[in-house]
């Protein structure tokens, strides 16, 4: 038995609710002072790494 991809929708799915998750993480950061855009690409990395892992469990 082979593991299969999910779909595509699910995939999309999986990265709005990691964006959001860092997301809340981002806006405690930049409240404190944090550059908008060096948070904005460590929430766009860690959502994406979090995907790549979900698909690979």
């Amino acid at each position: 038995m082979t593991p299969t991809p999910n779909s595509r929708p699910e995939v999309v799915s999986q990265l709005a609710v990691a964006c959001l998750g860092a997301g809340v993480v981002t806006t405690v950061a930049v409240a404190q002072g944090q550059n908008p855009l060096t948070a904005l690409g460590i929430t766009l990395f860690s959502a994406v790494a979090a995907v790549m892992v979900g698909q690979a469990i």
